[in-house]
């Protein structure tokens, strides 16, 4: 138990920055305490971010005044007294997967920091004379890294800082003696830099590529938000009109309904009256026939004679009356006529609301007609809604060299995809067709059969840029990346398929080629060719240039891959081409 307390003690006591008993201990406002210079070192190497606690994160919006403690460096001092150092907790020890400290013995430490001078990592403690002493200065420390061997020439044993262009690989200062004599040799530092530049280049294109998205992006959201609004009013306007239409037809129909069945109560009450009459007339004539059939019965002559008289006018004014049933298919209510001595009553034949039937399934018909035929053209005028984003409107391409050198580029080309029949010079801006093949290295990305070279830069946005030519023939290119690097002209040549477009360049006359079809051109002579690109729009131009600017043929397309620059260098030998720097 009393070891455990010492052994808690030690890691009390000691720095979590170097693992070592704290010197000229301070403790700052979140309550850690380190050692004065390591915490100090450790916000100096935090550049501009806010200082901040390496164990609990806490930051300080401004740096804390560190003032020594008295009492921990006295407890401390005590410590030292007992010969006793403080042991790095677990945390701090390396494992599989971290870099270890090359200078520990034993179990060794984590490393915090990589010399790229050294090609030797270090823990915090052993890190420590790179801060104290003036002689490593100049050293590069970076994260840690396992790859520290990688930077080691395999030829020569030494460290590899300078950069074979013409190999694209790292080499050491010997390199150029044997292997790489006579190669275009750079220093990596100045490679870095141009890489980085041409990395930033890229960058801004990217982020340009980006902005453009995220405004598409954005319109394609509006576009949506269109559709639903559009979507959601047709649908409630549409609810709105075919409710309106279904009340229309029911209004209707109640007015049908009321007035069939107010002609019916019509129409049956005068058939009811009519009745009535009729049974009344029938009573009359059975009093009479009784009258009549008591006279006869009686056997008094005189009485018969005297009664007699009083019943003839009754049967002069009786009436015999018939109902006969007639096909009357024009009128739609029942004749009545006046009894006559030989009069009919004539009524219809079973149809009294049959025509309104007629006239009903009529309407219906040709409403059926009428929702066929427009239920056609509303499904149409749906499936045919075209809903596009709407492009923003391209900008117009510039009509002076002046306008055009806004977009000027810098182009260099690509050793990896040069042909062996061509030597790259001028910082490799400059192809000539030479007599012998030169000696590069094997690449997937070299052309195999037609002499020409692709830029290393990969091109989205607006661009212009220039090529200067000799007295030879050359072609001036755009070109997608995967285009074939073997295979006849069709398959690699630029403008031989519809991966590249090419402007075939003679004295005084030109040949656009694209998809090995070629259209004859006819302009001024230059030695000067511009190239303007509008990537978004689809656009490329070709010029002449010389006082003034003459346009040779223009392409509007659609981009679907990034374009890189090329160029074809032919006959004679001795021929060759100059990307401009035009800045």
């Amino acid at each position: 138990m009393a070891q455990k307390g010492v052994q808690l003690d030690q890691e009390t006591f000691s720095c979590s920055i170097c693992l070592d008993l704290l010197k000229d201990p301070v403790t700052i406002p979140c309550g850690h305490s380190y050692c004065m210079k390591c915490i100090n070192n450790f916000w100096d190497e935090g550049e501009k971010k806010l200082p901040s606690c390496p164990q609990c994160r806490r930051t300080f919006t401004q740096k804390p005044e560190l003032v020594k403690s008295t009492m921990l460096a006295a407890l401390v001092e005590e410590m030292k007294k007992t010969g006793l150092q403080a042991a790095p907790a677990d945390h701090c020890y390396a494992g599989p997967e971290d870099v270890a400290c090359d200078f520990c013995s034993g179990r060794k430490l984590k490393a915090v920091k990589s010399c790229l001078v050294c090609l030797a990592s270090y823990c915090q403690k052993h890190l420590q004379p790179h801060h104290d002493s003036s002689t490593f200065k100049k050293h590069k420390l970076v994260d840690p890294s396992k790859n520290l061997q990688d930077n080691i020439c395999p030829h020569h044993g030494e460290v590899m800082k300078m950069f074979c262009r013409t190999d694209q690989k790292c080499i050491c200062y010997l390199c150029p003696v044997d292997e790489h004599k006579g190669h275009d040799t750079v220093s990596a530092a100045a490679e870095r830099m141009e890489r980085q530049r041409e990395m930033e280049v890229s960058r801004q294109q990217i982020q340009q590529e980006i902005q453009d998205r995220e405004k598409d992006v954005k319109l394609l959201q509006q576009e949506v938000e269109a559709i639903n609004q559009s979507a959601d009013k047709t649908v409630e306007d549409s609810e709105e009109m075919f409710t309106e239409l279904i009340s229309l037809l029911q209004k209707r129909s109640s007015e049908v309904k009321q007035q069939i069945r107010s002609q019916q109560e019509t129409e049956v009450r005068r058939v009811r009256e009519l009745e009535e009459k009729l049974q009344q007339e029938i009573t009359d004539l059975k009093r009479r026939d009784a009258e009549m059939k008591q006279l006869s019965d009686t056997e008094d002559h005189n009485q018969f004679l005297h009664s007699w008289p009083s019943l003839s006018p009754l049967s002069e004014s009786t009436h015999s009356s018939s109902i006969s049933i007639r096909p009357l298919t024009h009128s739609s209510s029942t004749s009545i006529r006046p009894l006559t001595h030989s009069s009919s009553i004539s009524i219809r034949p079973l149809r009294y609301f049959q025509d309104v039937a007629a006239a009903v399934s009529e309407v219906r018909g040709r409403l059926q007609d009428i929702l066929r035929d427009t239920w056609t053209n509303i499904s149409l005028a749906v499936t045919e809604v075209d809903v596009l984003l709407s492009q923003p409107e391209p900008e117009p391409e510039p009509t002076s060299r002046a306008g055009f050198l806004k977009y000027s580029c810098e182009i260099t080309l690509d050793p990896n995809t040069v042909n062996t029949q061509l030597l790259l010079s001028e910082e490799n801006r400059k192809a000539t067709l030479m007599n012998k093949d030169q000696s590069y290295s094997s690449h997937p990305d070299r052309f195999i059969n037609v002499p020409q070279v692709l830029s290393r830069e990969s091109l989205t946005g607006r661009h212009y840029w220039e090529v200067e030519k000799k007295t030879g023939v050359i072609r001036v290119a755009v070109s997608y990346k995967n285009i074939s690097r073997s295979g006849g002209w069709e398959e690699s040549g630029f403008g031989g398929n519809d991966k590249s477009w090419s402007l075939y360049c003679y004295l005084d006359r030109y040949i656009f080629w694209y998809n090995n079809i070629q259209t004859s051109i006819s302009g001024p002579e230059s030695s000067r060719i511009g190239v303007y690109l509008d990537h978004r729009a689809g656009v490329l131009s070709f010029y002449s240039v010389s006082g003034t600017m003459t346009l040779l043929h223009r392409v509007q397309t659609s981009f679907t891959q990034p374009l890189h620059a090329g160029v074809c260098v032919y006959y004679p030998p001795g021929n060759s081409t100059e990307f401009c720097k035009l800045k």
